[in-house]
């Protein structure tokens, strides 16, 4: 997310950090290397006039503080105006309403939206313990209603029915009806993607909106459509009274354009952010910490939050257990943490949110490859539970039936157990107490030898 703004935008900044004063001169030859970073990233040119602008009048003649350098002080006001931007701060779900609290997604074809409506049921779900109904009023999409009912199953949630036949204004009210009957907190309504030019399609929409009468009518819009993400949100909210907007596939935008534009232009927030096809894959959006992933200083609160949902608190507690009893880290732990590590989005969705992962060379994130991930835990499953708590046992012939069943060669079997003997080592060293041995093992594994090779 953002690699080629925070690419652009590092190299800026590190040029004028170390300044030991700022001047026109220095502030000029700066902001226009932002303003091209910016643009390149297609965040709309209203923005970035304004964005340049207010950087250049907080940053002329400012009053620079006694623990910061000019540079770092430039830096600071860079941060504080993109934060401004985006919004000052996270903006939730207003759902305080007599229930059920009326959601509905709008948005154009192939925005994501039911995967959104997945998501956010999910979401509402199990960190909210809101009972959640969902129903799709999209009768033109073929399959459309089909794919809503099974994701309502796999998130656990109500899925009430509706049919090609039906009227979308019908459904909607029957399905706010249902919610008010069968006391729903939240219902949350799909509708058909739509063309803002389409005046037929909008007044359909209207309509729906007028008989459901949501609390949050949210536009969701794909990240990578850049700035043209803002523009047909505009068009939208000069249609319907939208409170806020959902960016979807934001980890395929290496850009970033529509995130700083979409608030300017619309005057409305963004509230999450799609990371992925998974039906957890829905993040807040905190303004704060975009800016601080933006400027490659990373946003180890995300990281934070991620660790303490996903991380399987038995299976830590037993792992703890485990070496307190000095029973060492077998290739079963292994699969364990492989497995809590997918569901935090891979490794690269953590290293991302970590400072200064935009610095790494090319080539040791070319080696942190998620795909690395899959094949070790298709070669730990191609094993005997005898060979996880007993690796030293996998000699030739077993080598050559792993590699067979999983799908890899005899060498990928030899690096994930070698992989895995430092892993062990370093756990040991955990246990001992010895944190700055750890640390400087870790620093080995990604080294040339170790987890990462070819650095």
């Amino acid at each position: 997310m953002f690699e080629n703004l925070t690419e652009r935008l590092s190299l800026t900044l590190k040029n004028i950090s170390g300044r030991g004063r700022l001047t026109d001169d220095n502030i000029k030859d700066t902001l226009r290397e932002v303003r091209m970073a910016l643009l390149e990233a297609d965040v709309a040119l209203p923005v970035v006039r304004d964005f340049v602008k207010r950087v250049k009048e907080r940053s002329v003649g400012t009053e620079v503080s006694k623990s910061l350098t000019p540079g770092q002080e430039f830096i600071k006001i860079v941060q504080a105006e993109l934060e401004a931007v985006m919004g000052d701060s996270n903006e939730s779900l207003d759902l305080s309403c007599q229930p059920p609290a009326v959601i509905l997604m709008a948005g154009l074809q192939g925005a994501g939206k039911t995967t959104s409506v997945g998501k956010l049921s999910k979401m509402l779900k199990e960190r909210e313990n809101k009972k959640v109904l969902v129903v799709s009023a999209d009768v033109y999409r073929p399959a459309a209603i089909k794919q809503l009912e099974t994701l309502a199953n796999d998130v656990g949630v109500d899925f009430f029915p509706s049919n090609p036949e039906q009227k979308p204004v019908d459904i909607a009210r029957n399905a706010v009806e249902e919610g008010r009957l069968k006391f729903y907190d939240v219902v949350i309504i799909d509708t058909a993607g739509r063309l803002h030019v389409d005046e037929e399609m909008m007044d359909e929409i209207k309509a729906v909106h007028q008989i459901a009468n949501p609390v949050e009518t949210l536009f969701v819009v794909d990240a990578m459509t850049g700035q043209d993400a803002a523009n047909t949100a505009k068009a939208f909210n000069d249609a319907l009274p939208l409170t806020g907007v959902i960016l979807t596939k934001v980890d395929g935008d290496a850009r970033g354009g529509a995130a700083l534009s979409v608030r300017h232009i619309t005057g409305k927030p963004i509230k999450f952010l799609g990371m992925g096809e998974k039906t957890d894959a829905l993040e807040a959006f905190h303004p704060d910490r975009i800016a601080s992933r933006i400027l490659g200083m990373g946003d180890v609160l995300s990281l934070i939050e991620d660790l303490e949902r996903n991380v399987d608190k038995a299976k830590a507690e037993e792992l703890a257990k485990k070496f307190k009893e000095k029973k060492g880290f077998d290739l079963e732990d292994f699969l364990g943490q492989l497995q809590q590590m997918k569901s935090m989005g891979g490794m690269m969705g953590m290293l991302d949110k970590l400072p200064g992962m935009s610095q790494l060379p090319d080539n040791v994130k070319d080696q942190v490859d998620d795909k690395m991930f899959n094949q070790m835990e298709a070669m730990i499953r191609s094993m005997t539970p005898g060979e996880r708590a007993r690796p030293e046992l996998i000699k030739g012939s077993r080598k050559k039936r792993i590699a067979l069943g999983s799908g890899t060669q005899v060498q990928d079997v030899n690096k994930l157990l070698k992989q895995f003997t430092q892993m062990q080592k370093m756990m040991k060293k955990m246990q001992k107490g010895g944190m700055k041995n750890m640390l400087r093992n870790m620093k080995g594994m990604m080294g040339g030898n170790g987890m990462f090779p070819g650095r």
